[in-house]
């Protein structure tokens, strides 16, 4: 039997559902994942080794059309820079929303010449079922991909279909990284991006994206991970909003924030957060540099 290996890049607009369909494919949480789109700000390397093949996954934040900030500008470039060094494209869309920003990244895709696979998710929102079959002809027809593969990564329905179907478009040889390995971003990366996205998901109303953390301690010991980290906001009202009356509001989201870390490190956890002011930080590309979002 022939052993296949490559990258398969995770493209789509924000908000599609690319970092829980990484997560479920891979099956264990790697990407952070909230209702806000935009969460996903890096590109995340998440591998799956299996018996017949290796697949390295690239999950890429949602390229989009808003705004002209240093940081809509960086999450652009860093989508679309990843799909000049992949095997395969997996480009992913919502089973219930075409929009201007699908047409902007099937331009970058078709641009790519890169073998593609068209995903249409949240197919478990599609009622009656019987709409989606004429929803996927269309969407083929639309976007000139004759590929497509319906799936729900919130449930994981066809979610074996899609693996095996990418695994057979990878080209055939030895693999890339050890079968152990399941990326290939350091631990404190994920510190910081687990503690985000607790901010994300309890402030997405009263916050903009202006909110980033930095990791200023990691230390690994044989029973614990002591973690010291800054919460960067641009203005002092947003400051005040995370700290809550008291400070009880950040008491809360940094419980919260440790249980996921002990849950991601299988460890203990001992947790300080501070929440400090970076005035526009988001719109500055050397203050960009300054906090890790470096191409």
């Amino acid at each position: 039997m022939s052993f296949h290996a490559g990258h398969v890049a995770l493209v789509g607009r924000p908000n599609v559902g690319k970092s829980t369909l990484l997560n479920r494919l891979l099956g264990q949480k790697l990407a952070i994942t909230s209702h806000k789109p935009q969460t996903t700000r890096h590109s995340i390397v998440g591998i799956s080794s299996l018996e017949e093949g290796q697949i390295v996954y690239i999950d890429t934040p949602g390229i989009h059309k808003r705004g002209n900030k240093a940081m809509s500008r960086y999450l652009n470039r860093t989508a679309t820079s990843t799909l000049s060094g992949v095997d395969l494209v997996v480009f992913v869309v919502d089973a219930g929303h075409w929009t201007e920003e699908d047409a902007l990244v099937l331009e970058r895709v078709r641009e790519s010449g890169l073998p593609t696979l068209l995903v249409v998710n949240k197919i478990d929102t599609i009622k009656p079922r019987e709409r989606l079959l004429p929803l996927l002809a269309e969407l083929s027809q639309r976007t000139g991909i004759h590929d497509v593969i319906p799936v729900s990564a919130r449930t994981g329905d066809n979610c074996e279909v899609l693996e095996r179907e990418i695994l057979k478009r990878l080209p055939e040889g030895e693999p890339i990284y050890p079968e152990d390995q399941v990326t290939d971003r350091p631990e404190r990366f994920f510190a910081a991006e687990l503690i985000r996205e607790q901010i994300t998901r309890r402030y997405h109303k009263e916050l903009p994206y202006a909110v980033t953390v930095e990791i200023e301690e990691f230390d690994e010991r044989p029973h614990i991970y002591r973690i010291s980290a800054v919460i960067w906001v641009e203005r002092p009202n947003q400051k005040a909003i995370l700290l809550g009356k008291g400070g009880q509001a950040m008491k809360e989201t940094a419980t919260e924030a440790r249980r996921e870390l002990e849950s991601f490190f299988q460890k203990k956890v001992f947790l300080r957060l501070w929440v400090k002011v970076k005035k526009s930080w988001s719109s500055d590309r050397a203050s960009l540099a300054q906090l890790g979002y470096t191409d």
